[in-house]
Formats: C-alpha cells, structure tokens, sequence
C-alpha cells in the first residue's frame, strides 16, 4: 500500500490539512512548517496522486503541443524543454504532428481531442488571424511560432528580424559583403521567412551595401536537401557567394555539404550561418555558426501562460513575451585571413 497523507501528518506531527496545503503549494504555509513537511514526504517517499488532484479540479492533468513537424530537430529539442517545464506544473504533455497542413491545423485548433486535454500549445505555419478568431473551442490556447496573429492568443515568438540582423552583422564584421540568403519563401510576409529575410535586407542596407537579391533563394521546404540545392543553384549559376546566412541550421548544413563537394572551403570560400542550434550544428565535420533561440525559455513562457489561463488568472490583454536568443560564433565563421 502508498504512502498517504495521513502517514505523512503523523510522521510531521501536523495536520492532514497542513500536509495537503505543502502539496498543493498553498502560500500561506511558514517556511519552517513547509521544511517539516517536506523532510516527511523525503523520508517516507510520498507521491502525489496526481490524476485524482486533476480529476476534482475538472482536468485531465494532459496539455498538448502540436508542431509541423518531427524530423525537424528543432521541434523535436523545443518539445523536450516544453514536457520538462509541464511536469514542473504536474502536467503531462500530449505531443501532435500536423506536417506543416492547414486541415490539420485547424482541425488541432477547433478542439480535436478537447475530450483529452486541457489546453493547446500550437506552433502553425499556415493558420490566418481569421482561422483563430472563428475559434469556438474554450480550451485554452498559446501560440508558438513567428507568424504574427491579431488573435485573443498568448503568442510566444522571438524577434527574428533583429536576430537576423545580428547574424548578418557578424558576417559584415568579418569583411564579407556578397551574403547570400538560402530559405526565403513564397507568400505573406510576415512568415517567418520572410522576417528573417527582411533582416537580411535592413542590415546590409544599413551597412551601405546593396542587398543583391540575385543572393535570394527560395527552397521548397526547409531540410538538408532544400539547403543543398539552393547552393548548387547559385553555384550552378555562377552567383558565388562569399558568405551565406540561411532560413535554419538545417539548410545551412545542406549548402555546406554542397559547398564541401564543389571543392570550396569552410569559411575560408565561403562562410556560413544557420538559425535555431540544433544539436547538430555542434558536431559536424565543420561546427556551424547560428542564432540559438532560448528553447527553455520559449517552452516556459507557453507552459506558464497555459497554466495560468488554465487557473482562470485574468489577464486583460494576450501577452506577446520575446524570449531571448544569442549567436553562437563556431568555426562555420573563422575570421578570413588577412591579405
């Protein structure tokens, strides 16, 4: 038999009650009452039945997180921060996948499988302001992601047009001028594509050199294989770059694989930048140079205000938090030799 509350009051020598408010993380608990009861709960080795506290608050104890998809490592790294930070809530998360379609999308927004979960973390590609606003579902939801929505929403997204300024900067301070960007898209402007290219252009714009949009090329999707063909065809075309700032480090790692087999160097042909540090942009042959989103932060700002409109806490306005990011300068962008 578990151990339950009763055993952990008489070994306290408090109340059940007592007991019962540690567990719950009430507030009004002094911190030595709290100490005594929390020594108790280590010693007898309590748990939580946390799927009967759920049940009488209403809940299933489930949130779900649905992103475009799993074979990008992104999304695969961003969903293990994000079940690391709902079981610091005692909330377990249902992970989805609507490979990027707009069906899916809306069906996973308008409340499938509402009957399992408590609430909805979304990162949609191709949702419009209008798709959310017909939203009848009451679970709650908070998106992810760098689309801009005028929607009821909590949206948790960076700043891609200031970290897209940062990453080219970098390559102007090395002495490149002729950067190239790989991933651009098709579309509205305000996907995250675009965002990042007109960061491109605003950087080099501002560092007086023309942007050359002979530079720009747009990809089909958003892999390995998409990168490496976007660098053949500027090779293939004779638009040899010095320097390449891509969509994200899986592009990035295409065009360096491309770049590697046309028998130029890395950086010393041609530089390299990526975005989002995947794992492995650390360990490849040549470490790549990218913008390292704060995945952590991301996953606990979308968890917490899930959590909170779970709990009813009123909140006038939907809350648009930038979590933080940073370039990590690896050898993909060794300084160029001087000569």
């Amino acid at each position: 038999m578990g151990v339950s509350l009763k055993d952990v009051a008489q070994r306290a020598g408090v109340s059940i009650k007592t007991v019962s408010n540690v567990v719950n993380n009430y507030q009004h608990v002094t911190p030595k009452m709290r100490a005594k009861v929390q020594q108790a709960i280590d010693e007898l080795g309590y748990r939580p039945n946390l799927t009967a506290r759920h049940l009488r608050k209403g809940r299933t104890g489930i949130i779900a997180l649905a992103v475009p998809e799993f074979g990008n490592p992104y999304f695969a790294e961003l969903a293990g921060e994000v079940v690391d930070a709902a079981a610091r809530h005692d909330y377990t998360v249902l992970v989805d996948h609507t490979g990027g379609l707009r069906e899916k999308e809306l069906l996973v927004s308008q409340g499938f499988r509402s009957h399992v979960i408590d609430g909805l973390i979304l990162s949609p590609i191709h949702l419009e302001t209008e798709d959310l606003m017909a939203r009848t579902e009451t679970a709650p939801l908070v998106l992810l992601g760098e689309r801009e929505y005028e929607a009821p929403y909590d949206h948790i997204a960076i700043d891609n047009v200031a970290a897209a300024r940062e990453a080219v900067a970098h390559l102007i301070a090395l002495g490149h001028r002729r950067i190239a960007f790989l991933g651009s898209r098709t579309g509205r402007e305000r996907q995250p594509a675009h965002l990042r290219l007109r960061g491109w252009r605003e950087e080099l714009a501002a560092s007086g050199i023309t942007p050359d949009e002979s530079l720009v090329v747009v990809t089909d999707g958003y892999g390995r294989e998409d990168g490496a063909a976007a660098m053949a065809s500027l090779l293939d075309r004779g638009e040899r770059p010095d320097a390449v700032f891509a969509y994200n480090d899986m592009i990035a790692i295409g065009a360096m694989r491309t770049i590697t087999e046309r028998g130029l160097t890395i950086p010393g042909d041609i530089a390299v930048v990526g975005f989002d540090d995947i794992e492995e942009s650390r360990y490849g042959t040549t470490t790549l140079t990218t913008i390292a989103p704060d995945k952590a932060a991301i996953a606990r700002l979308a968890v917490d205000s899930l959590v909170e409109r779970l709990a009813g806490t009123p909140v006038a306005e939907p809350r648009r938090p930038r979590p933080g990011y940073r370039l990590v300068v690896r050898e993909s962008t060794a300084p160029r030799p001087s000569r």
